[in-house]
């Protein structure tokens, strides 16, 4: 989360778009984005450097020869005067060009960056921006999420959708418990910034890089202080390389900036033609517009859907609503990833805790399905304060197949992420994620015994599940166990009082005395 000394940094760059004459919150969001994306470009281009020295395989350089002088750390020490007309005349026209020599001149990516442009009139105004991203520290876990979410925040309209950004702590818990394969095909249906498909991207570099495709070093951080990092070359996706690049991601959204974002986020990262498109997913025009991956199209889907959105009734895919008749789009985004995914496939979801016991016919309807005519495997209670600052709302992550019927459900009550559950999200030591990956391995292994509901792991059977209306809820299966509290006779209590009122009389009668 941005806190301290780096929000009031971006608070000031904030004034100081404003008094710059660029009063548009999504202006300023995207030129800050820009900036980001270009010391981003400089960062990766040096890591892949090292990546290609340490396993001798050539990559897609995003500087050449003659682009040198648009790498961030050549000209973010120009003075004011020079640095915008570079900027503008030189740096922005190589986003355009990077985004058709990467991706092909016909992609979103490249249609995304076909009208980049560069908004800020005053070189000074520009000098200050830069010197503000160049303090973000970008190399250090999901800073640019946590930006976003931030100067999203700004906005009158953020969060009307029900939308906020997922924890990047929460995210790769979510990405290990389903273990993607570098031969899937993954989607996000409302992807934001595009977290969860950039944590997958990285978890595949992490379990596909040899010994000798991983470089590790001492560097120094924000702080100044020594830190250990890992580089993973990935070597080892070498055969699945373009299916990575150009079939593995799939990403949709209806928010024009965050879809920006989003591509800009995978293609930093080193993907070099995700699959992104504008596009509200529970609309009609989806299967008319996107007909190979609307349904039947994904090994799995991981997302974070919008809670309580506002919805066109009249504009729901027809389809959808044959499963489950709701305005509500926690329950149709369920019903939308189930026909999006193959029989087989898998997903990740967060719901809000309603979707798990909710009472009407709708919710009671949505669970009915999941849990006969498909395979519910799990169901992570939350701690409600993960979203905060930005929501208090209680949530769990259900897991599920499409296909099959369910036989158990595994249940994990999280009480402590790591972080405080107050509005300050500081880091404390009570950390429940690494136990949930570990008791979710156990389970899948058939390995321990998860009989006892007393505990935060346990499973239930299908049939006790449909014996309680098909409700979700880890409340409704867990079982507390109380120990009967002793307490003293009353009479020895009623005596013990007596004596202290006695002593008390006589100090006081001494105090009386002594006054006298």
């Amino acid at each position: 989360m941005i806190t301290g000394e780096l929000k009031s940094r971006i608070d000031a760059l904030w004034t100081d778009f404003w008094t710059g004459g660029i009063t548009n919150p999504l202006t300023v969001i995207e030129q800050i984005t820009f900036l980001m994306y270009s010391r981003l470009l400089d960062m990766n281009e040096r890591r892949d450097e090292k990546r290609a020295s340490l396993s001798g395989r050539p990559f897609a350089r995003r500087f050449l020869a003659d682009e040198q002088d648009c790498r961030w750390e050549s000209w973010r020490h120009f003075g004011a005067e020079l640095m915008l007309p570079h900027v503008r005349d030189k740096v922005f026209p190589h986003f355009r060009r990077l985004a058709e020599r990467t991706s092909g001149d016909g992609s979103q990516f490249a249609a995304f960056m076909k009208d980049a442009q560069l908004m800020i009139q005053k070189p000074s105004l520009l000098v200050k921006a830069v010197n503000a991203v160049q303090d973000l520290p970008l190399d250090r876990g999901d800073t640019k999420g946590d930006l976003y979410e931030y100067l999203l925040g700004k906005l009158t309209t953020a969060g009307i959708n029900g939308q906020f950004r997922t924890p990047r702590h929460i995210i790769r818990m979510m990405v290990e418990l389903m273990e993607p394969q570098p031969s899937d095909r993954i989607c996000d249906p409302s992807c934001g910034t595009a977290g969860f498909l950039v944590e997958t991207y990285d978890y595949l570099l992490r379990n596909y890089s040899s010994e000798a495709g991983t470089h590790r070093e001492t560097v120094l951080n924000e702080k100044g202080e020594p830190e250990d990092q890992v580089i993973y070359s990935g070597d080892l996706l070498v055969e699945h390389r373009h299916h990575v690049d150009t079939d593995m991601f799939h990403a949709f959204d209806f928010d024009a900036t965050m879809l920006r974002i989003a591509t800009m986020n995978l293609v930093m990262h080193g993907v070099a033609e995700p699959d992104v498109h504008y596009q509200d997913t529970l609309s009609q025009t989806f299967t008319e517009r996107h007909g190979d991956t609307a349904q039947n199209a994904f090994d799995l889907v991981l997302a974070n859907p919008p809670f309580k959105g506002s919805l066109d009734e009249h504009d729901v895919a027809a389809d959808l609503l044959r499963v489950v008749r709701t305005k509500k789009t926690e329950l149709l985004f369920i019903a939308l990833i189930l026909r999006m995914l193959k029989v087989g496939g898998r997903s990740a979801t967060i719901v809000p805790d309603g979707v798990l016991f909710g009472s009407s016919k709708a919710h009671v309807q949505l669970r009915k399905h999941l849990v006969d005519d498909n395979q519910v495997e799990a169901v992570i209670s939350l701690p409600s304060g993960v979203f905060k600052p930005y929501a208090g709302v209680s949530t769990a992550i259900i897991v599920f197949s499409k296909g099959g019927a369910t036989e158990q459900v595994f249940f994990y009550d999280v009480t402590a992420d790591g972080y405080s559950l107050d509005d300050k999200r500081q880091p404390v030591t009570e950390n429940d994620l690494p136990d949930v990956l570990d008791k979710w391995r156990a389970w899948c292994d058939c390995k321990g015994d998860f009989s006892d509901r007393t505990q935060k792991a346990f499973a239930v059977n299908a049939d006790a599940i449909r014996a309680q209306g098909y409700d979700l809820s880890i409340n409704r299966y867990k079982e507390q166990r109380y120990e009967a509290e002793e307490y003293e006779d009353p009479k020895v209590i009623l005596t013990r009082l007596k004596a202290l009122e006695g002593e008390i009389s006589k100090d006081l009668s001494d105090l009386e005395a002594l006054l006298k």
